[in-house]
Formats: C-alpha cells, sequence, structure tokens
C-alpha cells in the first residue's frame, strides 16, 4: 500500500473513533500475496481445523481486488478464515493470537457458551490486546451450520469472518452427496471509519439508484400527474428516499462468495442425480442477498443452524448473520449458477456448480431496483398505493397544538408511542416492561401509523416473480422444543432511527445513552416483542440464547440467533432465559450497530 494511502489511515486514526468504533490503526503491509491477488480461476477450498485445539492468528495485510486496494484482517492469513469444523459433544479450545497493532476479538455467533466466552468487548470480555493470546474454551452443545467473526470495530468488514460446522451425534434426518459452504460477504477498499463518516454527513452517500426526472414523467404517465406531485414532495417533506435499500451499496463494495468477486467465479462440484448441501451464510456487513440458482429448487433443511421441517423454494432473502442450509439436485449435465443478488439490485456474488471445472453458469438478467411505497412503512393508504397521511407527531405537538408550525421535518418527527393502532395481547400475571420514548434525545425520524405483522410477506422487490419465495411463516421446528411454558411477561422493544443524522437505536436512545441493561430472570420465559419504527429491514441479533420465532407454528416455533424485522412490523420472540450472564442483543448491520442499535441483556438470578 502507497504511503499516501497509509498517511490517510493514520489521520483517520488520529481524528479519533467513532460512536462504538474502534480505531482502525493500520499495521504495515507484508510482501506476501493473497489469494484474491492470484490469477482469476476458482481458488482451492478453505482450510479445514478441526480436532480439540486449534489455533488461530489475527493478522493485517494489503489486499487488491478489481484496482482497489485496501487494509484486510485476516484469520490464519485467508479470506474468509478457516472453515472451523467440530462434532457436537466434544469440548473444544481455540488460542487466538493477536498481531495488530489494536484490540481484536472473536464472536462464535449463534454458538451457546458461557458468557464470558462469547468473545465481545466491554460486554463479555475485554478483548484480546495487540501481542496476546486469548484463549476459548467450551463445550459444544449444538450442531448445525454457524459462523465466527471479529466483534471490535470494523475488523468484520475488513475480512474478519469465517464458517463454522457443528456435526451431529444424530444422523440428520436428510441426505446428501456433497456439502459446500456458500459464504457471502463484501469488499471495499473504504475502511469502516470512512464509510461511517460519509453516512454521517450524507445518508444517501452511496445510493446511485434515486428516482430522477425521467422517472417522475413516468410516474405521473402512470398514475396522474397529482398523485406524482403528491407522492414525491411527501417522500422529500419526510426527508427521506424510497430508493433507500442498503445504506452501502456496490459503488463501493464489490461482493464475495466464498472469498472471490464475480469474475473468478467459485465453482462447486456438482453431478447429476447426486444432492448437494449448500451451506449458506451471510456474512456481509450491511448487505441483505437474494438468493437463487436458476433452473433448481432448492429444499431448505436448517435456518440458523437448526433442523426444520423441509420446504421447497425457488429463492430466499436473507440479512446479516442468518443462516440457511438448503440441498439441491440435478438430472442436467450442465452449470448452474448460484446467483446472489443485492436487496437494493445494485450489485451480485455469484457462483458455479457444475460436472467439471471450468464451467461457467449463465448471470440471469438483472432486476429493477425496488421502491419503499407509503403503505409499506405502515403510512394510511390513500387508494392508489403510492400516498399516503404524513407521519404521526410527537405527542409534543399534536394537531391543533398552538405550538404546531405548519408540516414536521427531520428532527421534528420524533417516537410516538400513541401511534401503533395494534395493542399487546395480554399475558395473565405478566407484568409489561416497555422502555420509555426518547423525545429529547436520539429520537426517531418518523413513526408509522400502524404496525403489523409481516412475516407472510416475502419483502419489497419479488412483486413482479412468480417464484416460490421463502417467507418466515414457512419455517418451522422439525421437532417441538423442550419449553412450551407461556411467557411470563413481555418486553417490547421499538427500533428507531434517524437517517438524515445516521443515528439508530432502540427505544430512541443509542447505546451510549442507553439505561440499565434490560434485565431478565434467570429461567424465566420472556415473550419480545420489536417494533420497527423506521423504514430499513433490520436483522436483531440476541447473544447466548435461543429467539422462537412466534410466527404461528404452535408447538414447532423455529428457533433462529436473528430474526430480520421489516419496516412497519411488529414481530415477537419467546425467549427461555437459559444463560446466565451479560449478553449483547443488537442490529446485525454493522453501521447500524456502531451508530447505536446496541442494548445489553443481563440474566440474572
Amino acid at each position: 500500500m502507497n504511503d499516501e494511502v497509509i498517511s490517510r489511515r493514520l489521520l483517520l486514526k488520529r481524528a479519533g473513533a467513532l460512536g462504538l468504533l474502534a480505531g482502525l490503526q493500520p499495521l504495515l503491509a507484508s510482501c506476501a500475496s493473497h489469494p484474491l491477488l492470484s490469477p482469476a480461476r476458482p481458488r482451492p477450498d478453505i482450510s479445514t481445523l478441526s480436532g480439540e485445539l486449534i489455533e488461530l492468528v489475527i493478522s493485517e495485510r494489503s489486499f487488491a481486488l478489481d484496482g482497489q486496494t485496501g487494509m484486510a484482517v485476516l484469520i490464519n492469513g485467508t479470506i474468509p478464515g478457516p472453515l472451523i469444523r467440530l462434532r457436537e459433544g466434544q469440548e473444544v479450545t481455540l488460542n487466538v493470537t493477536n498481531h495488530l497493532k489494536e484490540v481484536s476479538s472473536i464472536h462464535w455467533h449463534g454458538i451457546l457458551l458461557p458468557s464470558h466466552m462469547d468473545g465481545v468487548p466491554g460486554v463479555s470480555f475485554s478483548g484480546i490486546e495487540p501481542g496476546t493470546t486469548f484463549t476459548y474454551r467450551f463445550p459444544v452443545k449444538q450442531s448445525g451450520t454457524y459462523w465466527y467473526h471479529s466483534h471490535s470495530g470494523g475488523q468484520e468488514l475488513q475480512g474478519m469472518y469465517g464458517a463454522m460446522i457443528l456435526d451431529p451425534i444424530e444422523p440428520e434426518p436428510f441426505q446428501y452427496d456433497r456439502d459446500y459452504v456458500v459464504m457471502l460477504s463484501e469488499w471495499s477498499e473504504e475502511s469502516a471509519e470512512v464509510m461511517l463518516d460519509n453516512l454521517k454527513k450524507f445518508s444517501g452517500y452511496y445510493n446511485f439508484q434515486k428516482r430522477d426526472a425521467r422517472e417522475f414523467l413516468a410516474d405521473a404517465v402512470r398514475w396522474g400527474l397529482w398523485p406524482a406531485l403528491r407522492n414525491y414532495a411527501m417522500w422529500d417533506e419526510m426527508r427521506m428516499d424510497p430508493t433507500d435499500f442498503a445504506d452501502v451499496t456496490a459503488s463501493t463494495f464489490t461482493y464475495l462468495m466464498n472469498g472471490l468477486p464475480p469474475a473468478q467465479n467459485w465453482i462447486g462440484l456438482f453431478r447429476p442425480g447426486e444432492r448437494v448441501r449448500l451451506r449458506f451464510i451471510n456474512a456481509a456487513a450491511m448487505t441483505f442477498f437474494d438468493v437463487r440458482i436458476p433452473g433448481l429448487t432448492m429444499t431448505v433443511v436448517q435456518a440458523d443452524g437448526q433442523n426444520i421441517q423441509p420446504v421447497t423454494v425457488e429463492e430466499f432473502r436473507f440479512g446479516p448473520a442468518e443462516t440457511y442450509d438448503v440441498i439441491v439436485q440435478a438430472t442436467e449435465d450442465r452449470a448452474y449458477t448460484i446467483f446472489a443478488e443485492t436487496m437494493d439490485r445494485s450489485g451480485y456474488a455469484r457462483g458455479t456448480l457444475a460436472p467439471r471445472s471450468g464451467m461457467e453458469g449463465e448471470i440471469p438478467e438483472r432486476r429493477v431496483r425496488p421502491l419503499r411505497t407509503m403503505e409499506d412503512m405502515g403510512m394510511a393508504d390513500h387508494g392508489n398505493g403510492h400516498t399516503g397521511h404524513v407521519m404521526k407527531r410527537s405527542s409534543m405537538n399534536l394537531p391543533g397544538d398552538p405550538n404546531d408550525h405548519g408540516p414536521m421535518h427531520g428532527e421534528d418527527m420524533k417516537y410516538a408511542p400513541e401511534s401503533h393502532g395494534r395493542d399487546r395481547s395480554p399475558i395473565l400475571g405478566s407484568i409489561p416492561v416497555k422502555h420509555g420514548p426518547d423525545h429529547h434525545g436520539t429520537g426517531n425520524q418518523t413513526v408509522a401509523e400502524y404496525s403489523k405483522n409481516r412475516m407472510h410477506e416475502s419483502g419489497k422487490g419479488f412483486e413482479q416473480s412468480s417464484r416460490r419465495i421463502l417467507v418466515y411463516t414457512d419455517l418451522k421446528s422439525l421437532t417441538p422444543y423442550r419449553d412450551q411454558r407461556a411467557p411470563e411477561r413481555e418486553i417490547e422493544i421499538h427500533l428507531t432511527g434517524h437517517m438524515q443524522r445516521y443515528m439508530w437505536s432502540f427505544d430512541g436512545k443509542k447505546y451510549s445513552d442507553a439505561p440499565e441493561p434490560i434485565r431478565v430472570r434467570y429461567g424465566e420465559r420472556v415473550r419480545f416483542t420489536f417494533v420497527n419504527d423506521t423504514m430499513m429491514e433490520h436483522p436483531l441479533h440476541l447473544h447466548g440464547m435461543w429467539m422462537q420465532l412466534e410466527n404461528g407454528s404452535g408447538a414447532y416455533l423455529p428457533r433462529k440467533h436473528t430474526v430480520v424485522v421489516k419496516p412497519a412490523e411488529r414481530l415477537s420472540v419467546m425467549v427461555s432465559a437459559d444463560a446466565p450472564g451479560s449478553w449483547a442483543f443488537h442490529c446485525h448491520l454493522l453501521m447500524h450497530m456502531e451508530a447505536g442499535m446496541f442494548r445489553v441483556v443481563k440474566v440474572s438470578a
């Protein structure tokens, strides 16, 4: 890396971290080459580590891809890091040595373990200091597909992640001939510091798909001039954009499949008649992917590492940190493309399943970028699907109030709990916990007029699709979970944010301004209800404990470690507090977490 780039990074380092972001101090670039610098050809499978003792080394190296050079944080010298393969019932020791000049960490995502082994600096331990080795030791209590990643600053975005497979003691309820990890991620030469700084200066910094004059004229022809004017004016009045599906896009990201960009085309062997298991892991920091394999159906057999009743689909969407295991089978002797298109349609990752090396599947036709509507945002519809009422006002500035000075703008749009039209279901014997709204702190840019269950919806961007899309109501556990108790109480948490300021929070408060931890009694059965008051999808991750998604499956509620909450959605999960200690709870969009969408859940006697 040249002196100019190093100087820029040092300057950013000295300028100080933003929010929770730790500084990303660079190291001198190693002269050794990296796999992604090799000629464009399929890379050999990532190395696999197993056994009772595993050694991992964190280091930093200059890294070039598609003509861009940046600094990568590597585990054992590769992106992704090595595949860790363990067996249910064993105990593992992982020695992690930090060769960086900054604190680092590894979080074992979705793994049930003691809280002090969870790997979150400031919550479960102090982090791995430069030049030191930290020993993780825990029993393997589960099976399935999981992954691991840094929980320190922007290191995850710089390449510090890897897959983790836990083989079961009992035979699995499905059969297959081959087994591949398909890990999706992003790469940018920009550091997380720079990205967050750009977003705080201008929240639409990376969005190059905004509506323009030509699109307005086309909308006026379709809807009529007056409805089109109303729609455009309303979005402008709210200082929002209906094309806002991804805070960071292909304008800076290259999307990777198993560490390879689309041009290098990751390849997996796939012969006619074979059943192949694909373990999809979304290791992206900021990207939702829509995954399909044209010409094939996919039978989903696991969600977040847990066996589910098989469901056959043609496409699925998943957010950062989610995993899906699917089985595919072909009768034709040809190449098939694994196509992972970003939700905002700005880019894609891809690979090929083929009977012979050197083959390449066709890239399907790209889809147009979607648009959000007022109805999607929880706004009352005016009958044409494109307009709606203005957002509810804060209780401090009600309609007709003498302090009402006209339409709200930006920071005047605050969190308004009275705006949610659906009451919570009463729970006998419960003492509802409600974190109070913050009218004076971070606040919320807008509040939907109503929130509702949207688990049966596939999401925006699939309106013209005839394919069978996976939805949350499809997920049913293969066997009933042992704890079928009714919840003792409900904890309602609102997802809040302010795009113009690029602030993200729970209940109107970012983590640095948050009250005491969310306290749960050990052994308690709790319902968490998430209400999304923002226009973005949020993948919420609870460390250390399963969330049972209340999707109408009765005794067969699926267990997940990460749940995606759509805009204007009210979604509930059940949690059995069976893991004492302090646990992180946060949005798994890295920039949202760093900007404040983070809490601690404390389980105690």
